[in-house]
């Protein structure tokens, strides 16, 4: 609590305590919320690491005013903060007064300039998308977490474009590209991207419940498909399994690259409108999540490439079934023997 608290001040500290009116009079003595906001979300974020990783050295060396054995806990933990938090808030102070003075700037301005900006820019583009859509399942592949992985990197910034998104609503503007708009947002992510679970795993769900003749994918598709409906994939994903399984590595990997392209262009061209500030939990079933953060256009769009996934699936999961009904039928005739 000492350190997220420390950390808060040195983000106020940083950042400009003035801001001009609409009739060009400065106003001191406020905190600007457009930085506490997606503009300002990479800065707080490392500025919450460094803060945390020099108050935890701080603790670790026992760099601390030490209260009598008698003094109340709350007490004494108050006193615990006093040294890191007066080296860090005077240093954040002598940094603040560093870019005041040589750059006429802040350093939460030079990180939104020089860092946020460009990612945000590197996100919402073809390119960006592709690299999302493959790293996600690439990485489950091989049984890691992608989701988390990536998500943990893209995900302020995805949540910024989001922010802006809304901004830009607030503002009172049509929220177009041409109003400075951006298309690859966190709901881009989450409900057209992973949705039903990383590499949209719908598709081998559907032919495991409707279609599968063996004993083994058919009961994986029945444990698999309520969680499915909630974006959880897991069971189909180590029961089939899709981890270390060449056969399926393709559709994996291309279904989320798809979808994300296909919604680019969707909206890109005005199809889909672009999504405002609306996020839903990660588990909010398919169709529905994209009807509140997209409306109809979006919910439509999201059933197309659901129904999609499992027309990309389809021949490599038939064969895979195949094989495994040949494996059942086979040791049903030695048993037999």
């Amino acid at each position: 609590m000492n350190a997220g608290i420390i950390s808060f001040v040195c983000f106020l500290i940083i950042q400009e305590s003035s801001v001009m009116s609409e009739s060009g009079e400065a106003v001191g003595s406020v905190i600007n919320k457009a930085w506490t906001g997606g503009k300002g979300m990479i800065c707080a974020i490392l500025i919450g690491l460094l803060v945390g990783y020099i108050y935890s050295l701080f603790m670790k060396k026992d760099i601390r005013i030490k209260m009598p054995a008698g003094v109340p806990e709350g007490v004494a933990n108050s006193f615990t903060s006093l040294i890191p938090g007066f080296v860090l808030i005077t240093a954040t102070f002598v940094v603040y007064t560093v870019f005041e003075i040589f750059g006429n700037t802040t350093l939460l301005e030079m990180i939104y300039d020089v860092i946020q900006t460009p990612l945000q820019g590197m996100t919402d583009s073809l390119g960006g998308v592709i690299m999302m859509g493959f790293l996600i399942p690439f990485l489950w592949f091989f049984g890691v977490h992608g989701s988390t992985i990536v998500g943990g990197i893209m995900g302020p910034l995805l949540t910024a474009n989001a922010l802006e998104n809304q901004a830009i609503l607030d503002a009172g503007k049509e929220l177009t590209l041409a109003n400075g708009g951006h298309i690859v947002t966190q709901q881009f992510l989450d409900q057209f991207m992973t949705v039903t679970g990383a590499g949209m795993t719908i598709g081998v769900v559907m032919f495991m419940v409707f279609f599968a003749k063996s004993a083994r994918n058919k009961e994986i598709g029945k444990m698999s498909a309520v969680p499915a409906l909630f974006n959880i994939n897991e069971p189909v994903l180590f029961g089939t399994p899709i981890t270390l399984n060449p056969m399926l590595a393709v559709p994996f990997i291309a279904m989320p690259m798809i979808s994300g392209l296909i919604l680019y262009f969707a909206q890109y061209t005005g199809i889909v409108p672009l999504f405002g500030g609306v996020m839903v939990p990660w588990t909010t079933p398919p169709v529905i999540s994209g009807f509140l953060v997209g409306g109809w256009q979006a919910a439509l769009l999201q059933a197309f490439v659901l129904v999609l996934s499992f027309f990309v699936y389809l021949p490599f999961i038939r064969k895979i079934d195949k094989m495994n009904l040949e494996d059942e039928q086979k040791a049903v005739e030695e048993a037999k023997a």
